[in-house]
Parts: C-alpha cells; sequence; structure tokens
C-alpha cells in the first residue's frame, strides 16, 4: 500500500458513473419494478452503498477509507434502453475515494444484471468512469467528454499534467507512447 501517513487529511469527494443497456422485455420488468426477484433499482442503490463502504476488501492495496456518505442515484433512459448509474462518496480523510464511487457503480449495475439475467443474457454494462473527483494534493479533477474537460468554470482546461502517465507527464514501464483511438 502507498503511506499516506503524512498526506493532510482534507474532504475528498468522488463522482463516477456508468450504465446497462438491455433488451425491451427486461426494460419493460425493470421499469415496471416486475422482476421476479423484486426492485432492481431499489436494490441496485443497496448493493451500491454496501460495496463503497466494502471497497478495500475488494480492490487489493486499496486503504480503509472512513466514508461520511456514500449515494448512489439510478436513472431510467426510455429511449436507449439503459439504465444509468451514478454514485458519489465523500470523506474526510488523507486518501481519494475515487474507488469507492467506482465500485459502488459496478456494483449497482452488477445488481441490475443479475436482477434481470432471466429476461436478457445479453445486456451491456459500460461506460463506467469517474466524473469529477476533488480533495487532496493534485485538486480537481473532470472527466473530459470528446477531448473537451468539464472543469469548472475558469479552472484549467488542460486539466494540468498529463493524468494519463501520473503526475509530471512520466511514462510508466510498459505504457503506449501514444493515446489509442
Amino acid at each position: 500500500m502507498v503511506d499516506v501517513g503524512g498526506k493532510p487529511m482534507t474532504r475528498r469527494e468522488a463522482i463516477a458513473a456508468g450504465s446497462i443497456r438491455m433488451n425491451s422485455a427486461a426494460w419493460r420488468a425493470v421499469r415496471s419494478h416486475s422482476l421476479a426477484k423484486g426492485d432492481a433499482l431499489a436494490l441496485a442503490r443497496a448493493a451500491g452503498i454496501a460495496a463503497a463502504k466494502r471497497t478495500s476488501e475488494l480492490i487489493p492495496l486499496c486503504h480503509i477509507v472512513p466514508l461520511d456518505h456514500v449515494g448512489v442515484e439510478v436513472r431510467l433512459h426510455p429511449t436507449r434502453r439503459s439504465v444509468e448509474v451514478e454514485a458519489v462518496a465523500r470523506a474526510h480523510w488523507s486518501t481519494g475515494v475515487e474507488m469507492e464511487a467506482l465500485v459502488a457503480v459496478t456494483s449497482a449495475l452488477l445488481t441490475i444484471y443479475d436482477m434481470a439475467k432471466t429476461l436478457d443474457r445479453a445486456m451491456v454494462i459500460g461506460s463506467v468512469r469517474l466524473l469529477r473527483k476533488t480533495g487532496g494534493r493534485s485538486g480537481e479533477y473532470r472527466h473530459r467528454v470528446g477531448g473537451i474537460s468539464r472543469a469548472a468554470p475558469g479552472a484549467d482546461p488542460a486539466g494540468g499534467p498529463d493524468r494519463r502517465r501520473g503526475r509530471g507527464g512520466r511514462r510508466t514501464a510498459g505504457a503506449p507512447s501514444a493515446r489509442r483511438r
């Protein structure tokens, strides 16, 4: 594990999102809360929160973070027959909560899959990503959409150092020399 003992305790927040697409039969059952296993959306929220609290047990070398708040929102998108999950994690601690938010989203999406798989085994989980993180030494990060940063007004649109290569743009062994498209 990385030693975070010397890092200052600051307010940390991370927001992550992801989605799951499904066929129309599964979509109707999820929307109408008529799945055999029950209300997939309510259970997905609970699963996301529970998973965020256990992130250090799931991800090797991940610190145990005393979370102040975890929230999971689930939105239905009828035109795409998809469900989008967004999670926020907050803590006043010496390390970030990005992994907690990402684990919450992924667990919620897997819960929806598990509950609707009898109607559609071809569901696709995708676009799991960190949308935003604040706090700590590296400051604020906002997900770039189409090459444009979703940074706050007045923030550096380039997002500071090249985040694909860590601080200062250093290459890591085995890292590609150019962005893949």
